[in-house]
């Protein structure tokens, strides 16, 4: 079974697409293949940040549970 990727492995592996494309070395085809699994792994990354930043958001309350952060004034 392969392992769950974390985000900075993501995030890894787009700048490394990145560098390569922006070499100008690779063929259409494969630029196109590679520009297609880079964008799959920003959208890996976004949801992941959108995740922590829920969580970051949510603290838990007495009882356990998690509850919105709210700032009391």
């Amino acid at each position: 079974m392969e392992k769950e990727l974390k985000f900075e492995e993501a995030l890894e592996k787009v700048e490394a697409i990145v560098k390569e494309l922006e070499s100008g070395n690779t063929p259409l085809d494969q630029a196109i293949e590679k520009y297609t699994a880079a964008m799959k792994l920003v959208k890996f990354c976004n949801d992941k940040l959108n995740d922590a930043t829920e969580h970051v958001n949510k603290i838990l309350n007495e009882n356990g549970e998690l509850v919105d952060f709210e700032i009391e004034e």
